[in-house]
């Protein structure tokens, strides 16, 4: 009779679901962001994954009967202070392994797109930068042979960025510096495929439009002063010195350099160095008045429509004061993971290959920047380029350029 009781009782428990069994599995879109965290970036970084968590924020986590999971990852490293090609690579294989991550908003650096754009490619995964601005990941005949093709091993476009690669910005460089009578340029770069990249183009166009380049070099970013290059450079007598680079790259060491020097009375630096690290590093006293910094897009202050929304939104959710300002790349952060999560609703199907092309189709897209397009090479149509200065130890916006 109690054999007869347990076998009973063991049939009902294994065909009686538990409680659990009964609940429907909670449905998960996951974005992954990969940006440099650690290291002096962190300041620029930080604010753009607040624009993406305030993207997020509006849709209350939630798209239909999805939840939106987001992961802040970091590619940086403490070794390197900086981006690091390996920890890039783990967060890349890490994304790719998981079936619930829809998208990679990526990368801040354009050498680190370089690595992680064919692992998420074969995986048929979505990747959004914000930042990663070399001409050669997205459009033929701008980069180094067989770019962009090397980064679509399946033949198919999944890098889009929101930025206004750098082929528009070192041009537009280059003739604002005509405008302002620069006549003679000494040349610098961080030799990394950005800083590099913008120098090259700003080269190019200065030389086209009749502004002699006296001399140009590639820098040791690890340096711990750039004295003896000032002072070779004083002896060039330039108008302008620009350097392709970045904040983290010893832009701000250069600049106190040369002025500390009098090599130069104007520094030209691109967006990869619009951020208050720049300004710290080289010290108010030695940009205030000679520093010139080119942007794809405008400051916060100067958006307007959603963008100015968008501005009012960051500045209450995260407790700016009246005269701060969320840092340039902000927007950035919040337009990519913006224009994901409106497309969503419009994939015919809400897994990769759905996403995927559902933001491929982005066109007209009414955002924080305007209205733009993806284009067939997945770049942004959006053109608008700012230049800035620094006025009393903050940037100051100048005019737009290239209009």
């Amino acid at each position: 009779m109690l054999k007869k009781i347990a076998a009973v009782f063991l049939l009902a428990f294994a065909v009686t679901p538990s409680l659990a069994q009964t609940e429907k599995p909670e449905k998960v879109l996951k974005i992954i962001s990969s940006l440099p965290r650690t290291g002096s970036a962190n300041a620029q970084t930080t604010t753009m994954v607040n624009g993406i968590q305030l993207a997020i924020d509006e849709v209350h986590g939630k798209i239909g009967d999805y939840t939106i999971v987001y992961e802040d990852m970091d590619d940086a490293s403490p070794q390197r202070g900086n981006w690091d090609p390996a920890v890039e690579a783990q967060n890349a294989n890490k994304a790719a392994r998981d079936e619930s991550v829809i998208a990679y908003i990526g990368t801040f650096n354009s050498g680190a797109s370089k690595i992680s754009m064919p692992v998420l490619n074969k995986a048929g995964l979505l990747m959004i930068s914000p930042a990663a601005t070399y001409p050669g990941l997205t459009k033929p005949g701008k980069g180094e042979a067989n770019e962009p093709k090397i980064y679509r091993p399946t033949g198919k476009i999944n890098f889009f960025r929101v930025v206004p690669a750098d082929d528009l910005q070192g041009f537009v460089a280059a003739e604002w510096a005509k405008d302002m009578g620069v006549k003679k340029v000494y040349i610098l770069d961080d030799r990394e495929l950005y800083g590099k990249g913008i120098a090259n183009v700003f080269e190019n166009h200065a030389k086209e439009i009749g502004i002699e380049v006296l001399g140009r070099e590639g820098i040791d970013p690890k340096a711990s002063n750039f004295k003896s290059l000032a002072t070779k450079i004083k002896a060039a007598a330039p108008d302008m010195v620009y350097f392709g680079g970045t904040t983290q790259n010893s832009a701000g060491q250069i600049a106190k350099d040369l002025h500390t020097a009098n090599a130069t009375p104007k520094f030209m630096v691109p967006d990869g160095c619009f951020e208050k690290a720049f300004i710290e590093a080289a010290g108010a006293e030695n940009v205030n008045g000679s520093a010139y910094i080119t942007f794809g897009g405008l400051p916060a202050d100067k958006l307007t429509g959603r963008g100015a929304e968008f501005r009012a939104a960051y500045k209450k959710k995260y407790n700016l004061k009246e005269n701060e300002e969320p840092e340039g790349y902000a927007v950035y952060g919040y337009e990519a993971c913006k224009v994901l999560l409106d497309a969503i609703p419009k994939a015919k199907t809400k897994d990769r290959a759905g996403i995927l092309q559902a933001v491929s189709e982005t066109k007209n897209y009414n955002g924080a920047l305007g209205i733009w397009s993806f284009d067939e090479n997945g770049d942004t149509t959006n053109t608008t380029m700012s230049g800035n200065t620094v006025e009393n130890g903050e940037f100051k916006f100048v005019k737009v350029l290239g209009k």
